[in-house]
Parts: structure tokens; sequence; C-alpha cells
């Protein structure tokens, strides 16, 4: 095995661009998430109001909104169509509607009704300029209605008790500041490199068979496909394991994304997610000896990650057969684990489970080496 080690560096050491792209564009990715959202959201999104009002009331709305975090009134129109025009120019992506009479609708005691239109074609910029422009909407009824009840004669305690009979006291638990970039990074960042990993893997034993040198290999393994494989990746396990836990590092360093846990305990697993997308990778690229078909279905594992994994969509509410697909994805496991760890900061009771399935992994690779052997005996009888 150190043969196999000592002759894939010298691979890497003639020919570094492939390790440096990837490695590159891990990097890059790191750097683009990072500074996507620096805020946490993202900010002054444009929306506009149609005041066909023209009052103290449309007034004080088009201040409260310009006062509202996350957006910025850029616009205000006289009537409905050129407010919808702009939408689908993609200048807005939400507007108020104030119809005329309403302040005197007001004074009256009577319920106005105001618009509210959202882009959700844009389905960040849509739901967080639709959850925004609501709750300001929330804020405006009670605001109006905590008027009318002092011009009534209540006092203040039976004025927010009647507004608001129950005040919620919400605790986010792994995110308490909403922020989109600890959502973003701490789930795509992981489930990129494993899928750069992967794609790298099945490349490195395609490249082998393009370039007539698999017996070569086996060679220097003495003909044992085991140590074959674990020699050749061991080099990229930690390197790649190395370049996931800086990028944790960062994170949960510097950048002050909450964690509860283990240190420990997110190293080993990390290195075991690299391992499993190794091993997943070996499987495909011994078990399909057509390179160029076995990167396609490589590609096609690796993109379903994304969605079968668990951190776009909740896995339980998919249908029973995706749900159990699932499991076969090494991601998927990670989140798992990283969740009890991170997150709650749960001892090793709660995600052992997580770690062993990622173990299991190992059954691809001992299946890949096995296949490998026969496919070297094969082409020595041949």
């Amino acid at each position: 095995m150190r043969r196999v080690i000592h002759r894939e560096l010298r691979r890497i050491w003639r020919q570094p661009r492939y390790l440096v792209i990837l490695t590159l564009g891990i990097i890059l990715s790191f750097v683009f998430f990072a500074t996507l959202m620096n805020e946490g959201q993202p900010q002054n999104l444009p929306v506009a109001v149609v005041d066909m009002d023209h009052s103290y009331l449309s007034r004080r709305v088009c201040h409260e909104m310009n006062a509202t975090q996350g957006v910025h009134v850029v616009a205000v129109y006289d009537n409905h169509t050129e407010a919808r025009k702009a939408m689908q120019r993609g200048e807005i992506f939400a507007f108020y509607e104030i119809p005329k009479g309403t302040y005197n609708e007001v004074l009256q005691f009577h319920a106005p009704h105001f618009g509210l239109y959202t882009n959700t074609a844009y389905l960040l910029a849509g739901s967080l300029s639709y959850r925004q422009l609501a709750t300001l909407g929330m804020l405006a009824a009670g605001a109006v209605q905590r008027e009318v009840l002092r011009k009534k004669g209540f006092e203040e305690e039976q004025i927010m008790g009647l507004i608001q009979p129950i005040e919620l006291d919400t605790h986010p638990i792994g995110n308490p500041w909403t922020s989109y970039r600890i959502y973003l990074m701490t789930t795509l960042f992981p489930a990129i490199v494993a899928f750069i990993v992967l794609l790298h893997t099945v490349y490195l034993i395609g490249r082998e068979r393009q370039e007539r040198t698999l017996r070569n290999w086996m060679n220097r393994a003495g003909g044992n496909g085991l140590k074959a494989v674990t020699g050749k990746f061991l080099p990229y396990t930690l390197w790649y394991s190395l370049l996931t836990l800086t990028g944790n590092l960062l994170m949960f360093g510097p950048m002050h994304f909450p964690f509860e846990g283990s240190w420990p305990a997110l190293v080993l697993t990390t290195l075991l997610l690299i391992a499993a997308a190794q091993s997943a990778g070996i499987f495909i690229a011994c078990s399909i000896d057509d390179p160029p078909l076995s990167m396609g279905v490589t590609a096609v594992y690796g993109a379903l990650s994304f969605s079968l994994s668990g951190f776009s969509f909740p896995v339980e509410s998919m249908p029973r057969l995706f749900e159990s697909l699932s499991w076969l994805y090494p991601i998927r496991h990670y989140y798992l684990a990283y969740r009890d760890i991170a997150v709650f900061g749960n001892g090793f009771g709660h995600y052992w489970p997580h770690l062993c399935a990622l173990l299991l992994f190992g059954l691809p690779l001992l299946a890949g080496a096995f296949m490998l052997n026969k496919q070297c005996e094969r082409s020595t009888h041949a």
C-alpha cells in the first residue's frame, strides 16, 4: 500500500491541475456562500406602494415600510397597472395597494382592506418580501385598533390585552438569528465537497482504465484490490477532509456559527463523510468499466443527493420510495449526525447510529475492490 501511495503522489505531482481545480472549486464555493448574504438575509429588497388614498395613513404606511428591515420602497404608483408592470419587469418583488377612502373608513370604524401582491417566482425574494410586508400589515392593523380603543377610553393594559391576548416568545434553535447564510453554508458546503469527492473518485479510476495503467496500479499493490484502492485514495481522503474541517473551523470560529457539541465528534463525522463518498465512487467506477458511462451515472447519483438528503425538503414528507433511497447517500447521515452534534449538542448515544451508517459505506469499498481484482484477473488471462 505504501508503494501505491507513493505512485499516486507522483501522479499528482506530474499532473496537479485536476486537484488544483477541484480545490479552487471548493474554496470558491465557500467564499461565495460566505459572502452571498453577509448580513444573514437579503436586504433592501425593492417594493412599492399603490397609493390611491393620498392620506396621512397611506403616507404613514410608506414610512413604516421604509423603516422595515429587509425591504425598501423604490416607487409609489397611482394605479394597480403601473405596479403590476413594474413587477413583471422585475423592478419590484411586492407592493401594497391602498384603496381610495381607506383613511375615512378607519375614522368611521369600518374595516378597510389593503391588497398585498408578491412575486413568488423568485422564491427567496418573494417569500421574504411577503413575510416583511405581512408583518407590517398586522402591526398597522394593531396600531389602528389601538388608536380606536384609546378614543373609546380603554386603558393601555386593556388595549394590549385585546390586541394581543397571547404574546409569543420564539426560540429558533440552531440558528437564533434566522440567518440564511448559516443555513446555506452548513448544508450546501459539505454537500458540494461530497459531490466533488464522488466525481473525482470515479474520474481517477476511469483515468486508470483509459491510460491502460490498471495492471500497473494493481501490481504496485501486490495484486490486492483493497490495498490498491486504499493506497490510491488515502491522500485525497486526507486532503478533502482537511479542506472540509478548515471550512468548519472558519464557520464555527471567526464566523461565529452556533456550535453546541464536541469537536472530535465533528472531525470523525467529516472523515467518515469523505471516506463514504469515496467508497460510493469506487463501487460505481469498479462496477461500470466504461468511464464515460460511470461518470454519467455518478453525476445523476450525486445530483439527486441535494434533493434526497433532506436539507431542502423533509425526507419524512417524501413518498416511501424516496424516503428509502435517501439512506443510500452519505450526506444524509452526515446531516443527521451534524444536527445532533452541532445543533443540539447531544452525546454519543444520540448520533452513533449515523456514524455506523457512514461506516457501512465501507461495504461498497470492499465490493469495488473485489470487482477490481476480478477485472484484473480477466485482463491477465486475456
